[in-house]
C-alpha cells in the first residue's frame, strides 16, 4: 500500500471502529438526492418476517428503520451474502398505491411491489448524516 492507501484505509477503520455496534455492518454511503444530505447506510444485526405494518414497528425497535429501495439496492450490491435468497421489505410504497410496499430481491436485485398484508422478511438499518 502506498502512504494515500493506508491513510484512506486508516480513516475507514477509525470511522467504522467508532459508529458500528456489535452485529452491524456497514453497506456504504448514500448520496443525497433532491437536496438532501449524504447518508451512511449501517445494517442492524437482526432480522424479522411478517406483514409490512408490523415489519415497520419492529425496525423501529430495533432502533432502526426499514430501507429505501435505493438503500436496499445499496445492501444489495455491498452486503448480499448478508441476506437469504428471499424478497424483502422496503420503506417505501409506490405512488397512489397505499396498500402496496416495495420490496427487494436478494436472489436476482429485482424490486418489485407487493401487498402490505403479506409476510416477508425485513431488515432494519440506520443512517449516519454528512
Amino acid at each position: 500500500m502506498n502512504m494515500a492507501e493506508t491513510t484512506n484505509f486508516d480513516a475507514k477503520a477509525a470511522f467504522l471502529a467508532q459508529h458500528l455496534k456489535t452485529g452491524e455492518s456497514y453497506a456504504g454511503l448514500l448520496l443525497g438526492k433532491n437536496g438532501e444530505p449524504d447518508r451512511h447506510i449501517i445494517l442492524l444485526a437482526s432480522t424479522f418476517r411478517g406483514t409490512h405494518q408490523d415489519a415497520v414497528k419492529w425496525a423501529k425497535k430495533q432502533g432502526g428503520e426499514l430501507p429505501s429501495r435505493r438503500g436496499q439496492s445499496l445492501l444489495f450490491a455491498n452486503l448480499p451474502d448478508l441476506f437469504e435468497k428471499a424478497w424483502y421489505w422496503s420503506s417505501e410504497q409506490p405512488a397512489g398505491n397505499p396498500d402496496y410496499a416495495w420490496m427487494q430481491g436478494f436472489l436476482n436485485g429485482h424490486q418489485y411491489y407487493i401487498r402490505k398484508s403479506d409476510q416477508y422478511r425485513a431488515v432494519a438499518v440506520r443512517s449516519l448524516i454528512l
